[in-house]
């Protein structure tokens, strides 16, 4: 039998003459495709990460390179006069036609010829108790000699700021011991150690010991005022309390007489030296080694000498407190405070933001009302900070602290203990600003929790409680984990809730210390974002401080990013221990 043969349509014919007829193909858009939004998309977001490392990279050079020494240079001008010091900025700039015609002729044709074109150098003079100023620009075309000093010494002092000059002499008991910029060097480098040392005890002394004295003194007459408003100011408590501070102001005089003696001891050996040095107009100052925190030859350093300079800058700016008007020095005082305040906040805000959270998803009746509320978490999230601010200051410090002070603290009044800005208002504040930011985090990883885990606990006979604690929270822990560091990251870089409610210039005691008792949640404190703040805006050499917002500012990121990673690590612990879990 032959196969079946196989029935094809006939291939229609075309009649001559003519074209076949094309066949269109659908074509696709290129915007259908999404591929312009694709690009776009992507090169917003390299354009985002640039900008980011760029910063910082920026913050990451200036802020590095404020503790390394620089060279001094010595600019002699055609009027005669000398200017010493460290080169901070140049620049370029156009001379007027009058400004020109002004100068000597050899200078105004080397103007002429450059079209008015010209540069200065922002040069850091110091030695403001004698110049009234802390820099000043240098005209190059001004500029007859430029050299570099080879004993020019650079003095990082306790007041005053720096100073520049040559070293003269060293003189003991009013007497010169040493001539001329090396043996005067010498003498000075072997008595520095001694006068640092003996200075360092003198201001322990004044600190703990006198300040221990006045803080026992102080509430000896604190126990006077108490009983005065308990039992009246004729009775028997008001009178055993008044002698009790007079026996006490007879002790605390003795001892304090002591300590006197001992600290005019030591300012008298400290003042027994000093070392001469020679401007670079010749005018000559004295210093005693005991103000001088540092010092050394800037143009003789080799390597190894300017590492141990920036290793000795770089440790005393994270142990030692702030002088100078914060502009030199350490912020310890900032980092502790900063520090203190991140951690309190978020003790504060992650168990009542997950609390509420937890309400919000799994017991409350979903209605109108949880709509409302949800909302409400969600404006306040674009509340701007100072609106924070003012509200803890009104609700913390005028109602609360005003009101713990009535009941406790009544013999300190009028002074206020609670009833102003400490670090405890600034981080229920910051607890209130950041915790809409863990209500939401937290309500999201809830709800990522597959309902059948609750599903078969309560199969299993767990009530909702057991199930919500046993199943779901630990469950849902990475992401509440995620909330708190998104919490900590902004909470520890906020600054305009601070400004009224604790955060202070300069604040010599810690929040936490060695006297009892030990805890101290009412003082006010130092913060990193707001020392930023103060060096920028607030600083009366603005110039001298700019370094140091720098370094700041990337001392406040590495913090912030500590804190982050100490999270991260959590929330990864959590995400291993249970691998394999949608969250």
């Amino acid at each position: 039998m032959s196969p079946p043969a196989v029935l094809r349509a006939a291939p229609a014919t075309v009649p001559a003459g003519r074209r076949p007829p094309r066949i269109h193909r659908r074509r696709t858009s290129l915007f259908a495709r999404g591929e312009p939004f694709v690009w776009l998309a992507g090169g917003a977001l390299v354009l985002a990460a640039g900008m980011i490392a760029g910063l910082l990279l920026l913050v990451l050079y200036r802020g590095g390179a404020t503790f390394w020494p620089r060279p001094l240079d010595e600019f002699r001008l055609l009027d005669g006069s000398v200017v010493l010091g460290e080169v901070a900025a140049r620049e370029s700039h156009r001379l007027a036609a009058h400004e020109i015609e002004s100068l000597a002729p050899a200078v105004r044709a080397r103007l002429r010829e450059a079209r008015g074109e010209s540069s200065r150098t922002l040069v850091r003079t110091g030695n403001f108790e004698l110049t009234d100023t802390h820099f000043r620009w240098v005209e190059d075309h001004l500029v007859a000699a430029h050299d570099r000093p080879e004993w020019a010494l650079t003095v990082e002092r306790m007041a005053w700021g720096r100073f520049y000059g040559t070293p003269r002499a060293y003189r003991v008991d009013g007497e010169t011991v040493a001539v001329g910029p090396a043996a005067a060097w010498s003498a000075f480098a072997a008595d520095h150690g001694g006068a640092l040392a003996r200075g360092r005890e003198r201001r322990r002394l004044e600190k703990d010991g006198l300040g221990r004295l006045n803080q026992e003194i102080e509430a000896c007459r604190l126990a006077v005022r108490a009983a005065e408003l308990e039992h009246g100011p004729g009775s028997s408590e008001h009178a055993r309390a008044q002698g009790e501070l007079a026996d006490k102001e007879r002790d605390v005089e003795r001892q304090a007489a002591a300590i006197r003696a001992r600290i005019a001891a030591l300012e008298a050996e400290n003042a027994r030296c000093e070392l001469v040095l020679s401007t670079a107009d010749g005018e000559e100052k004295a210093l005693p080694p005991a103000e001088i925190v540092r010092a050394y030859p800037a143009n003789r350093l080799d390597l190894a000498g300017k590492l141990s300079i920036y290793a000795s800058r770089g440790w005393e700016y994270l142990t030692a407190a702030p002088r100078e008007a914060n502009s030199e020095g350490g912020v310890f005082p900032a980092i502790f405070g900063t520090v203190a305040m991140t951690f309190l906040m978020s003790v504060v805000v992650v168990p009542f933001g997950v609390l509420a959270a937890l309400y919000l998803r799994e017991y409350a009746r979903q209605g109108i009302v949880v709509s409302l509320v949800r909302i409400a978490v969600n404006n306040l999230a674009g509340v701007p900070s100072i609106v924070f601010g003012v509200f803890g200051l009104g609700l913390f410090c005028y109602i609360v602290g005003a009101s713990i002070d009535q009941l406790l603290f009544a013999a300190n009044l009028p002074n206020p203990t609670y009833g102003k800005g400490g670090i405890l208002w600034a981080s229920l504040t910051l607890a209130l600003l950041t915790l809409p930011v863990v209500i939401v985090a937290t309500e999201e990883a809830l709800a990522a929790v597959p309902s059948s885990m609750r599903e078969g606990s309560y199969a299993c006979g767990a009530t909702k409680w057991q199930a919500i604690r046993r199943i779901v929270l630990p469950r849902a822990a990475p992401g509440i984990m995620a909330g708190a560091i998104l919490a900590i990251a902004r909470g520890a870089g906020e600054v305009a809730p601070l400004m009224v409610v604790g955060a202070v210039k300069l604040a010599p005691a810690l929040p936490i210390d060695g006297r009892a008792p030990f805890l101290h949640p009412e003082r006010s404190f130092m913060h990193l974002g707001f020392h930023i703040y103060d060096l920028g805006f607030q600083s009366q050499n603005s110039e001298a401080a700019k370094p140091m917002v720098y370094t700041t500012t990337l001392l406040l990121i590495a913090i912030v990013v500590l804190l982050n990673l100490a999270a991260i690590r959590v929330r990864a612990r959590l995400r291993r221990k249970f691998h394999g879990v949608a969250f």
